[in-house]
């Protein structure tokens, strides 16, 4: 069974789980202990970030996955998990069947009045979109932020003025990390990296970097299948012929292969970047991890220095 699988298998128990405790005991869904703020949640945490940015003192904001040092393909859903969905009057989750434990869970205690923002469906993607790592690209949350910001105004009218002010004083603020993204490009255009898992490969095509892994490679790493020894043997010698200027790996998630990479690109000279599928906290927002992870970047590429951890 792939990731996705196990993530689905575990989605569908908890669920069972959660309409169980549905029919003796009911789940708050008001504001009465938010202090009259929108209760709102995040399947991801940079997600919840964003809502809480945009809705400011109007909104609580939790995150369901925000551990650096866990594997967001095998997360398991709790029936805490589920109480927090159920009470949910906003939830922006990923799509793509990164998350897909929301749906599950969502299905399991159905509320009309529950507005949910898939960010799939708000870019337009199909279920066929091999990358689901979409908030690596750089126009993607301009977008969740103004659909944030249009649910909010729902659920909160009066204060809907407010909410179109952060959301466009958020999409000011990525300005820094495209700026950076344009002058990496400007400066090491078609710039030739590794990478083990497609995580961060929106940044790295706005960057103008040249990905030289297989991308059957890191669709097997990514979905915890065996890559082909082909595919294997191409991507050592990445970095025994020296062929790459870094390696862009998953810091989250490494097993016995991807050290060996790792490892074989420090024994060659070759410096290595570690990106990150859920925000680095505390310390960050969005976008402050956005450009940490470009200057990363950056670093490795122009001076040879390895940021493994931020």
């Amino acid at each position: 069974m792939g990731k996705h699988g196990r993530v689905l298998a575990a989605a569908t128990a908890v669920a069972a789980s959660l309409l169980t405790a549905a029919c003796s005991a009911s789940f708050a869904f008001g504001v009465s202990d938010s202090g009259g703020r929108v209760i709102a949640v995040g399947a991801e945490n940079q997600y919840a970030d964003v809502i809480s940015q945009v809705g400011g003192q109007y909104v609580q904001a939790s995150a369901i996955m925000s551990n650096p040092n866990t594997d967001p393909h095998t997360f398991e859903a709790s029936a805490s998990v589920g109480r927090l969905v159920s009470g949910a009057q906003l939830v922006v989750q990923n799509g793509l069947g990164y998350d897909a434990f929301m749906n599950t869970i969502e299905g399991a205690v159905p509320n009309s009045a529950r507005k949910v923002i898939v960010v799939q469906d708000l870019l337009g993607l199909p279920d066929s979109t091999p990358n689901p790592h979409l908030w690596y690209e750089p126009g993607t949350m301009t977008a969740v932020a103004n659909a944030a910001a249009a649910a909010l105004a729902e659920l909160q009218p009066a204060h809907a003025a407010y909410f179109r002010v952060n959301a466009a004083r958020f999409a000011g603020s990525l300005t820094a990390w495209t700026d950076a993204l344009a002058t990496f490009k400007a400066a090491y255009l078609n710039a030739p990296v590794a990478t083990t898992e497609p995580v961060a490969d929106y940044m790295l095509q706005a960057a103008g970097a040249d990905n030289l892994t297989p991308w059957a490679f890191q669709a097997d790493i990514m979905n915890g299948t065996d890559p082909s020894a082909q595919d294997v043997a191409l991507e050592r010698s990445l970095f025994t012929q020296r062929k790459v200027r870094a390696l862009v790996y998953n810091q989250q998630v490494t097993d016995s292969l991807t050290e060996s990479f790792i490892a074989l690109a420090h024994a060659n000279g070759i410096p290595v970047v570690g990106v990150y599928e859920t925000m680095p906290v505390p310390g960050y927002d969005y976008q402050s991890w956005m450009l940490a992870e470009v200057r990363a970047l950056r670093q490795a590429v122009a001076d040879k220095t390895s940021t493994e951890h931020l």
